[in-house]
Formats: structure tokens, C-alpha cells, sequence
């Protein structure tokens, strides 16, 4: 595992205890100067001696060695951490130990040069990084920088000193910062001490002031800090305005710049940023993509890219167009997105022979004329597009030459045809001309383009021109016609191959839209999380062409990996979900950024991995797996981007949906015990109120009570107590029901012996009914839970009786119907009203509530049988039972009897 990595064993603990203190971000403090030597370090190891005598825990997490010894002396009575050594091409390097200082957690850590570049090998490629992911896990930061080395500053500093600083850190690194403080003096006594050799090591010239910046430049650099300190402050006040006063937004500006592969194309951003800074508008980068980018050098390529990192950092927001107009493209997107200034660079290409005599600006103004342009000149000599761009496609491929040779052997025939027909000349150039339009269209590039049209004339001057057969003329004409038959060739041939770039690109934008579109319609079908992450993963398997690799997030930990290969990459999950591989995938999830391939944070794990998330919420962490390539293109990246933000919506919506629903189960749950608490205020009071009265008596009046009172008053005390029996016995069940729901555990039953079960339990006053039994066979067998379908059969039985005036005649039946057992309970009673039918087998609905003995029903034994009959996969209902009465029926499903057992 690379050294820098994080300790796979030991992040998941780091992960979660960073889930428990997450809440608190560090703070961020940065000591600025304008030159190395004013004393920046010095004044960080001061208020570090303060804060730790005031009982901070403050530890030194790194110090340039090579500060001077009074700088140097203060590390007397600080916690020095010892420094991480790299080994670089056979030399020892002494980097800053971040996982140390992510493992101590002291409250305040001390980290020299911000903007140091970190030797190869370390998790992060700038110290900034290091410092960022210090302040995501809670840990206040000191650290120190100089004007120079802030990037959108680059360019002036190196006018003004001519040194090219190369360390650089984005401006929003120092702009975010929680505290800057200017650490000033005077020019003139910063080369005195230069001077008297205070800085240098012994090993250093006698006299450093002879290689240091001169006077001016001090004086100079002095002045950028100043103001851009002074910048920093005004921005400050100015967003605490904002917040304050929401009633006068200003008008916002809009600055546009314009991404190439050109050298001075960095001078061009950082201007852009510092504009946008100073208006305090909005800042875009915009690339146009055309035919050309696919001929690009490897260099120019990387200049591009370099170019778009940059504007990144700056803060752009960084987008791309399509065509080969460029000047167009640029004018268009700024009419419609609101561009109210453009910076450009200066066009230092040299001109070639047939090249357009308008420059991209003056093309720009007459198609924009409203808007304001911003020329930055450059002083780099003038490049001609060659060295920019490689040459389009193989020079040389046989099957485009079969292609164009047998177009062109094809067309000679016809024209030949043409001749001995006696078709004017005029004729035989026209199929000439469509014989070079078909040659570009089904070769590649403009060499055979340009080849057919050359050749085209010299066959049509060697077969069709007096004298025939040889390549003289004798019409004084005969030259013009030449000429403008290549020139008609060549420009029909080169229109075409446009043309074909243009529907070529056409092509790929309609299919990125087509998939964004699809992935759009796709997330919103999916049912579940893991419907939502899957569907997301083969969008992007189509969109980039690379296998995916995808950590659902459980709480703060990674769950088991979801594997999406491409075409032939099916073998290498075990490479790609190695525990150093998910040591990157949780450094993302821990830190909520991209980091693995192709970034600057553990560039190389053989993933890029990004995080599923909305605001600080991570879903899951999604890897593209690189094969051959190390790089997204801008726009793919930004479709990944705007793929996985589709995907944390639906992930975020269907939380919500599963939220809501949780609460309405518990809100309906809630409601239920409400409903059954006022129900049984009453109808627990009545009853045992009666067996309480009841006992009363037959205590105190025992001796003198005869034996049929006494006998009258045992019988209501247990109908009393027989009623709460059944009632408590409903109120647990329907609680079960509406809180985990009904476990069925069918077995085959004999219906006869269930039955019997059930009247044994029915209400004692069944002896005032005629109560009968009618089975179609006594081997009648169903599939049930026998415990649940006896209490659906007590349950209606017991509401026949109830309901039923003594004497009535209850008949309880089963026969098979089809595939099931029909099972009903008949009595002859009042009937029940058609109004009261459709909510008779509804939670807490009675037909009756005026009943003589005060004992009202709660309506939920017809509820509870309906969900039990409804959980077997069965039936349940009521019709009128001729001439008078009620059917009460359910289904089962039939087993039948094997009578061999």
C-alpha cells in the first residue's frame, strides 16, 4: 500500500468517531506576509506559546527547518510531532505526518508553508489538502503563506519580480480562512536583516540581499498584501451587508472567460478571477469543444486540462460547448446565460495563407456588440496552429484508399459513359464533383478529399479534353475550367468533412442528453435504494465506457461493494475492492470529497471515487474505474457530476418517502390506541363495575341470599368476565395485527374438529340458540392457522348470539366451493341494515349501540376477522338470509384428503 494511504484497518473506527465529533469544524488561521522573512512563523510560535500557557492543547505538526534560530528557539516548551520521511529517488524527504496528526487530535496544530507541494507518495499532492481534511475532523489550524503564492496573484507578482513562483494554493483556501493576520515590515529592515545574515543557514552566500528580491519589488509585494488583505476584510463586511439587508440585492456581474490550450490562456483566468473578484460577480469558464480537439497535441492537451484545473480553483464554473465556430458558440452562450463582461486573450497565432482576416475579437464584437471586452495581451512570440494540433487521423490506410480509388474508377466509368453518349462537359464535371463529395464522405480526414479533387482534373484533362489521351489543352479556356473545377471539388470536399464533424458532435451531445434524460426517468421508477444506485451505475457504465464500482453508506460505514463491469474488466473485482481501495473510499466518505485517480488526493488508487451526497449527507460513494486512460474530459465530468446529483436526489427523496411513511404508520398506530382507549373508557367500567357490585353482594350478604340469587349472581359474573375475556383477547390481537401483522402458519385442518374447538369457547348464553352444525363431509380439510380461524369463528358466533334475540336458530356450515372451503354463520335474527353493511367489518363500527345491559360492542371482532381470513388469502362477507337473518361467510383454501394416510 503506498505510503500516505489511510490504515484500511483502521478507518472504519475513524470514520465513526468522526461521524460522533463531526459536528464542530476545525478553524483555520493564516499568518501572512508579503516576502519570506518578516516573521511570519515567529508570530505563529508566539501565539502558540500563549494559547498553551492560557491551557490549550497545542502541538507543532511542522516547522521549516531551515527558519531562523530565533524562530527556531520558540519550539522550546511546544509538543513537536517528528516528521514523515519519504524516500524520493534515493533521498530522504521530510514531509508533514498528517494520519499522526489525525491520530493525537490536539485542539490546535501548527503547520508551516500552506502552500507546499508534498513529495510524491503522500496522500495529498498540496499541504493545503492536508490542512483541509485536519479542519473536516475538528482540529484548529496555524499555518503561514506569502502573497506570492497565491494563484489568482501569480501573473503580477511575476511582472513585477520576474520569478515564476511555483507553489501555489486557490485563492478560496485563504479566502475561507476563519482568521488572516498581516505579518508587516518595513523593506528597508527586512534587508537589514537579510543583511546581518539572520535567515540564511551558514551555508548560505555572505551576502543573500544580492538574491533576494531588490527594494522596489519588497516595496512592490508590501503593496499587493496590503490590498489584498484590505480586499479580504471589504469582502467580509460586504456578505455580512447581504445578510443583514435583504432588500437592495445588487446588480451582480457576470464574467466570462474563454478556455484554450493556449500558453498565456493561465493569464487570461487569473485576470478573470481577480475581476470577478473586484465586481463581486459571478465568474464561468467556458471551453468549446469542435473537430479540432480531437487533433490535439499531448501538450497542448495538457495545457487544457492544466488551464481547466485552474479556472476550477479560482471558483469558475466551468462549462462546455459545442461546434467549430467558435466566435458563435461564445456569443451565443453569453446572450443566453447573462454574460455581462468577457476576458479574452489576445490571438498571437500566426497567420497562415487562406486563414479568415477577422480575429476571434473582432468576430466576437460584431456578434456581441452590447457586451463589455477585456484584451489581455501576452508577450510569448507567436505559435502557429501546427504546433497546437496533431494531424487528423493516419496519414495513410489502405482501405481508405481502396474507398477512393474504386469511387473515383466508378465515376470515370459514368463520365466515360456520359462522353460516348454525348453529354456536355459541363455534365462529366458534375459527376466529377459528386464523385469527390462521396470520397469524403466514406474516407476519414482531408487528405483524400484533397487528393480526389487534384486527380479529378487531371483525368477529366487527360480523357475529356482535346487533345484526348494527353495532359495538354488546347482551348485557352480549358485552365479556368481546371481551376474552378478543383476549387469546386475542393470546397464541396471540405464542407463535407465539416458536415461530418458537426453531426458527429450532434451525435454525442444527443446521446449525453438522451442518457441524462433516461437516467432522470430511470431514478424515478426505481423502487429502493438499491434499485436507484444500480440503475445510476449503468448510466454510467453507457456514458463513460468504464466499469463501476459502487459502497452503498450504512449509518457512517461502507457496506458491501456493487460491481457494474464493462466489457472484458469482469476479473478485476478482486483487484478493485482490495482493502486499499476501500481505504479510498472511505477517506471519501469520511471527508465528503473526490479523491483516487486523476486527483490530487491519492492519486493512485485505480479508481476515481466521488460521493453520492446532498449537502453533508453521503448516500454512497460511486468509483469509475480507469482502465488505459488517467482522465475524464471536462464535460464527461461534469455529466458524472450532474449523473450523481440526479442520483442523491432520488436517494434523498426516497429517505423522505420511507420517513413519511414511517411516520404515518406510527401517526395511524397512534391513532388506533387513541380510538381503543376512548372505546373501552366505558365498556371496561360497566362490566367491571358488575362483577365488583356483584362480588359486593355475595360478601356481605352471603348468609342470607338464597341459592337461585346466589346462583343469578355467579352466572353474571362470569357473562361479566366472560366478555372481558373476549375483549381483551380482540384488543391484543388487533394491537398485533396493526403493529408486526399476522404470522400464518398453515397446516391442513379437519374444518369438523375446528369447529368443535370454537364452540367450546363460545359465549354461555349459546344455550339460549338453537345452535347446529351442517357439514357438506366430515373429512372437509382447509389450509389454516387453526389458532387464528377458531378466534374468527368465536368471534362470529359470539356475534350471532349477541345480536340475536334467545330462541334464535344459528346454523354454522362448510362446504367446498371450487378450490376452496366455504365456511358460513347463519341466524335468523332482526338482520343487518344495508346502510351498515359496507362499514360493518370496519375497526370500531357497531350496527347496534343502544344495547339494555350496557355492554355496547367495539367493533373489533368483525375488523379482526376480516384482517386473519384476508392473511390466508381468503374471503370474507355478509348477505341477507332469506326470509330474515344474517349470513356471515368466509373462504379458505382446500386441502385435499389423502386416504391412504
Amino acid at each position: 500500500m503506498t505510503k500516505g494511504w489511510p490504515n484500511p484497518g483502521a478507518l472504519p473506527v475513524q470514520a465513526g468517531e468522526e461521524g460522533k465529533k463531526g459536528k464542530r469544524a476545525g478553524r483555520l488561521k493564516i499568518f501572512f506576509g508579503y516576502s519570506t522573512g518578516v516573521g511570519k512563523t515567529y508570530a505563529m510560535l508566539k501565539c502558540a506559546h500563549e494559547l498553551k500557557d492560557a491551557g490549550a492543547d497545542v502541538v507543532v505538526g511542522y516547522i521549516d527547518p531551515q527558519a531562523r534560530p530565533e524562530t527556531l528557539a520558540l519550539l522550546e516548551g511546544l509538543e513537536v510531532m517528528p516528521p514523515l520521511e519519504v524516500r524520493y529517488k534515493g533521498a530522504a524527504l521530510r514531509e508533514f505526518d498528517l494520519d499522526a496528526a489525525l491520530g493525537r487530535r490536539p485542539r490546535l496544530i501548527l503547520v508551516d508553508q500552506l502552500a507546499h507541494t508534498n513529495a510524491e507518495g503522500s496522500r495529498h499532492y498540496k499541504r493545503y489538502q492536508d490542512i483541509q481534511e485536519l479542519l473536516k475532523a475538528g482540529i484548529d489550524v496555524y499555518t503561514t503563506v506569502n502573497v506570492q503564492h497565491i494563484e489568482s496573484l501569480n501573473d503580477i507578482v511575476a511582472s513585477i519580480t520576474g520569478v515564476v513562483v511555483r507553489e501555489r494554493l486557490p485563492d478560496s483556501v485563504f479566502d475561507n480562512a476563519d482568521q488572516v493576520e498581516l505579518v508587516d515590515i518595513e523593506p528597508e529592515d527586512l534587508l537589514r536583516r537579510l543583511n546581518q545574515d539572520a535567515l540564511y543557514l551558514q551555508d548560505q552566500p555572505q551576502n543573500p540581499s544580492q538574491d533576494f528580491f531588490p527594494l522596489e519589488d519588497l516595496i512592490a509585494l508590501r503593496e499587493i498584501a496590503l490590498r489584498r488583505s484590505a480586499d479580504r476584510v471589504s469582502r467580509l463586511a460586504e456578505e455580512k451587508a447581504k445578510t443583514s439587508d435583504k432588500g437592495k440585492p445588487p446588480a451582480e456581474e457576470h464574467i466570462l472567460i474563454c478556455l484554450s490550450p493556449s500558453p498565456t490562456n493561465n493569464k487570461v483566468i487569473r485576470t478573470a478571477a481577480r475581476m470577478a473578484d473586484a465586481f463581486h460577480g459571478a465568474f464561468t469558464a467556458l471551453y468549446v469543444e469542435g473537430a479540432q480537439t480531437q487533433r490535439l497535441k499531448k501538450e497542448a492537451l495538457e495545457r487544457l486540462k492544466s488551464n481547466l484545473r485552474l479556472a476550477e480553483q479560482l471558483g469558475a464554473r466551468v462549462t462546455t460547448v459545442y461546434g467549430d465556430d467558435v466566435a458563435a458558440q461564445i456569443a451565443e452562450y453569453a446572450k443566453v446565460s447573462g454574460v455581462t463582461k468577457i476576458v479574452i486573450g489576445r490571438s498571437n497565432n500566426q497567420r497562415r495563407l487562406f486563414s479568415s482576416p477577422w480575429t476571434l475579437v473582432e468576430k466576437l464584437t460584431d456578434l456581441a456588440p452590447g457586451l463589455d471586452f477585456y484584451i489581455i495581451p501576452d508577450t510569448f512570440s507567436p505559435y502557429a496552429e501546427k504546433q497546437t494540433l496533431r494531424t487528423a487521423g493516419p496519414f495513410f490506410s489502405w482501405l481508405d484508399t481502396a474507398k477512393a480509388l474504386g469511387i473515383l474508377g466508378l465515376t470515370t466509368l459514368v463520365s466515360l459513359g456520359f462522353f460516348y453518349a454525348g453529354f456536355s462537359k459541363a455534365n462529366i464535371i458534375t459527376v466529377y464533383i459528386l464523385g469527390v463529395l462521396f470520397i469524403s464522405l466514406s474516407t476519414t480526414g482531408r487528405l483524400y478529399g484533397a487528393l480526389a479533387s487534384l486527380a479529378s482534373v487531371f483525368i477529366f484533362n487527360f480523357l475529356f479534353t482535346e487533345p484526348l489521351y494527353t495532359f495538354h489543352a488546347v482551348d485557352s479556356g480549358y485552365p479556368a475550367t481546371f481551376l474552378v473545377m478543383f476549387a469546386a471539388s475542393f470546397i464541396t470536399s471540405t464542407l463535407t468533412l465539416r458536415i461530418k464533424n458537426q453531426v458527429r458532435q450532434e451525435a454525442l451531445k444527443a446521446r449525453r442528453t438522451e442518457i441524462l434524460l433516461e437516467t432522470s426517468q430511470k431514478l424515478q421508477r426505481a423502487g429502493d435504494e438499491g434499485g436507484i444506485l444500480k440503475e445510476t451505475a449503468r448510466q454510467l457504465n453507457r456514458l463513460l465506457d468504464a466499469g463501476i464500482i459502487c459502497y452503498p453508506v450504512r449509518g457512517q460505514e461502507l457496506a458491501e461493494p456493487l460491481y457494474f463491469p464493462k466489457a472484458g474488466q469482469e476479473d478485476l473485482k478482486s483487484q478493485l475492492t482490495s482493502l486499499s481501495e476501500k481505504a479510498v473510499a472511505l477517506w471519501v466518505l469520511k471527508n465528503n470529497k473526490q479523491a483516487g485517480a486523476s486527483t490530487d488526493t491519492l492519486p493512485e488508487a485505480k479508481c476515481l471515487y466521488l460521493a453520492v451526497r446532498n449537502y453533508d449527507t453521503v448516500f454512497a460513494v460511486i468509483g469509475v474505474v480507469f482502465s488505459e486512460r488517467k482522465e475524464l474530459a471536462s464535460f464527461d465530468h461534469s455529466l458524472l457530476v450532474a449523473l450523481l446529483g440526479e442520483c442523491a436526489l432520488a436517494m434523498e427523496k426516497e429517505q423522505i418517502s420511507r420517513a413519511k411513511n414511517r411516520i404515518e404508520l406510527q401517526a395511524q398506530q397512534e391513532q388506533l390506541r387513541a380510538n381503543l382507549l376512548r372505546a373501552i373508557s366505558h365498556d371496561l367500567r360497566t362490566p367491571l363495575t358488575g362483577i365488583s357490585g356483584n362480588a359486593g353482594i355475595l360478601m356481605a350478604n352471603s348468609s342470607v341470599l338464597d341459592e337461585n340469587k346466589k346462583k343469578q349472581l355467579y352466572m353474571d359474573i362470569y357473562d361479566d368476565a366472560q366478555w372481558l375475556i373476549n375483549l381483551v383477547e380482540n384488543l391484543l390481537s388487533v394491537s398485533r395485527i396493526e403493529s408486526d401483522g399476522i404470522a400464518i402458519r398453515k397446516t391442513p385442518e379437519l374444518l369438523s374438529e375446528i369447529i368443535d374447538e370454537a364452540m367450546s369457547h363460545v359465549n354461555r348464553q349459546k344455550t339460549e340458540h338453537r345452535i347446529s352444525v351442517s357439514l357438506e363431509s366430515d373429512l372437509l380439510m382447509a389450509k389454516m392457522d387453526s389458532r387464528l380461524v377458531i378466534q374468527v369463528l368465536i368471534n362470529m358466533i359470539n356475534n350471532a348470539v349477541t345480536y340475536t334475540p334467545p330462541g334464535s336458530a344459528i346454523r354454522i356450515s362448510a362446504f367446498a366451493k371450487g378450490e376452496m372451503i366455504q365456511v358460513e354463520v347463519a341466524d335468523d335474527g332482526q338482520g343487518v341494515p344495508d346502510e351498515a353493511k359496507p362499514h360493518l367489518f370496519n375497526m370500531f363500527y357497531t350496527a347496534d349501540n343502544h344495547r339494555g345491559d350496557g355492554k355496547r360492542g367495539l367493533g373489533l371482532g368483525l375488523a379482526l376477522c376480516r384482517s386473519i381470513i384476508n392473511a390466508h388469502g381468503g374471503e370474507i362477507g355478509l348477505r341477507d338470509n332469506l326470509p330474515k337473518g344474517t349470513v356471515f361467510y368466509f373462504t379458505l383454501q382446500a386441502q385435499e384428503v389423502n386416504y391412504h394416510e
